[in-house]
């Protein structure tokens, strides 16, 4: 098995392949900047995993990729802020927060180890994880929606959004004046279109603004239910791997 890290800082770079190799996996190859991993997959084999330090010395990592058609597994190691690690969780994206705990290094490989067996090791959409870490006070966010009504154009501020959902292979926006519009968005595109501290999505089926959540209540099998102001007709749960993430975000 062929591993590498890119990580600019050298000590923290031997120090990873230190707990690495503890796990009886061998570090082949240790790279330190975007110019100079660019360079080496020109030239190398590309590994099957990939230890990624998002931000280098001479660059953001995700430069390589824009450069170099990358199949590899990836772990990013990241000391990224609490926003760009809720963006991992929900996209199931394998990071190690720095410093490195070994229990969590020896997570991340154990998981590795098996997708890898089982040949299910598949390349990551880097441009995608890269919108997901801009800095959320560079990103401009979704403030209205362009809703087309027969030959007219109906403009509807963010702020009399109730909730979005999806039904039968469409995704609707449900106003706060009990209205439903179809909109050519999906779910995921509009999770990257609004402002997280604001809209938070909940299960596959809904994603819901803060003030909209009238009420509370526990559900079956540890979920939650939330209660909005107009909209009835389906029920609002919290799917239970993301009730703890929800909580956080309510504050």
């Amino acid at each position: 098995m062929n591993i590498i890290i890119i990580e600019d800082e050298k000590p923290a770079a031997r120090l990873l392949q230190r707990k690495v190799e503890k796990l009886g996996l061998t570090v082949n190859t240790l790279l330190h900047s975007v110019e100079e991993s660019i360079n080496w997959f020109n030239t190398n084999a590309h590994p099957d995993l990939i230890f990624l330090d998002i931000q280098l010395s001479d660059g953001l990592s995700f430069e390589i990729f824009e450069r170099i058609d990358i199949k590899s597994a990836v772990i990013f190691t990241t000391a990224y802020d609490e926003y760009a690690l809720r963006a991992f969780k929900l996209n199931s994206i394998d990071y190690l927060l720095k410093p490195i705990d070994e229990d969590d290094l020896e997570t991340a490989v154990t998981k590795f180890k098996n997708q890898f067996q089982k040949s299910l090791v598949t390349g990551l959409d880097f441009e995608a994880i890269k919108k997901m870490l801009v800095n959320p006070i560079d990103r401009q966010y979704k403030k209205r929606f362009t809703i087309k009504m027969g030959q007219q154009l109906k403009m509807i501020a963010i702020d009399e959004v109730e909730c979005f959902f999806s039904e039968n292979k469409g995704t609707y926006l449900h106003t706060v004046d009990n209205r439903d519009y179809l909109l050519d968005s999906t779910l995921e595109q509009l999770e990257t279109e609004l402002d997280p501290d604001v809209f938070y999505r909940v299960s596959r089926k809904f994603i819901i603004p803060m003030k909209a959540i009238k009420e509370i209540q526990l559900h079956s099998n540890s979920r939650l239910k939330v209660i909005l102001p107009t909209y009835k007709d389906d029920e609002v749960i919290v799917a239970r791997e993301r009730v703890n993430d929800f909580k956080e975000w309510l504050g």
